[in-house]
């Protein structure tokens, strides 16, 4: 239901079956199971995942709960639609109200030293093309290392991605972008793929293997050392790093949000205040009224 109804993505099916799974075997313990669970067993278990975290035992903030709540309450109401429970405990529980938190980002500067910080050796070459993809166009971690050379055009320089909610979108990129990952295909994919399974994923593994997200964050990590970044990326930092700067330099939201897959322009908004930070901290290092902020005018004396 989930998959066909809902088109959730496969890290969404998997992050609930998670939070179930943990539910239920905390059920078991107490003699109750996920189809006999009651609103008092989904509070008692809550109120132990909070007592577990408060103790550094597990960590549960409130994204976290969250997720657990939403996962049970779909669930519940697919048993009830299913004519299999004839309540939902779920139906008075509350979310807890979650803060949006300004997305990590990197600075323009920053960001052309991690795209330059790769050798030139088959995994350098790999690295940078990965890099530039995803700074270029905007791409979620997931849809760079799932990406097949079916569904890329380097004589258009674009790129059919397939999204979230199993959504396509056709999104262009650069001219650094789409060089750098001719250059790989050409002089380092071939390396790669020598002695592996046929397998179109357009970035390999030194066996043959599409990357995973945990390879490519160790990667980012390392180049991120090379080039001298003291602030703790991510993949998912050039992606806020490529909506942020093209707002900065002008484009509009809706086309920022059509270009990151968003769903809703609300999803999309949080980098306006991004931007609106970075311009203020500009205009406070460098505009000359700024650095007599706090200062009182001398005395005229007549």
């Amino acid at each position: 239901m989930l998959l066909l109804e809902n088109g959730l993505g496969a890290l969404s099916r998997s992050a609930y079956a998670s939070d179930l799974s943990l539910f239920g075997r905390w059920l078991a313990t107490r003699g109750h199971s996920l189809l006999t669970a009651g609103e008092v067993e989904l509070r008692e278990y809550l109120a132990h995942r909070q007592r577990e975290s408060v103790a550094g035992r597990a960590g549960f903030a409130a994204r976290s709960q969250a997720r657990h709540i939403t996962a049970a309450r779909r669930f519940y109401r697919w048993l009830v639609r299913e004519n299999r429970r004839q309540d939902d405990p779920t139906r008075l529980l509350e979310t807890p109200r979650l803060g949006r938190p300004l997305p990590k980002t990197l600075s323009p500067a920053d960001a052309v030293r991690l795209l330059t910080a790769p050798d030139d050796s088959p995994m350098g070459l790999r690295d940078r093309a990965m890099l530039e993809l995803m700074y270029a166009s905007g791409l979620r971690v997931s849809e760079l290392v799932s990406l097949v050379l079916p569904r890329l055009n380097l004589a258009r320089n674009v790129v059919l991605i397939l999204g979230k909610g199993g959504r396509e979108r056709l999104v262009p990129m650069g001219d650094p972008a789409s060089q750098a990952v001719q250059c790989y295909l050409d002089q380092a994919r071939v390396g790669f793929a020598e002695g592996a399974a046929l397998n179109d994923a357009v970035f390999l593994s030194n066996r043959g293997e599409a990357m995973t997200r945990q390879n490519f964050w160790h990667r980012i990590k390392l180049h991120a050392r090379a080039a001298g970044i003291v602030a703790n990326l991510s993949p998912h930092t050039l992606r806020h790093a490529f909506a942020t700067h093209l707002l900065e330099n002008g484009a509009d939201l809706r086309s920022v949000q059509s270009l990151l897959g968003h769903a809703d322009l609300s999803t999309t908004q949080i980098y306006t205040h991004v931007a609106k930070a970075r311009l203020k901290a500009l205009h406070a290092e460098h505009h000359p009224r700024e650095k007599y902020r706090g200062v009182k005018p001398a005395s005229t004396v007549e």
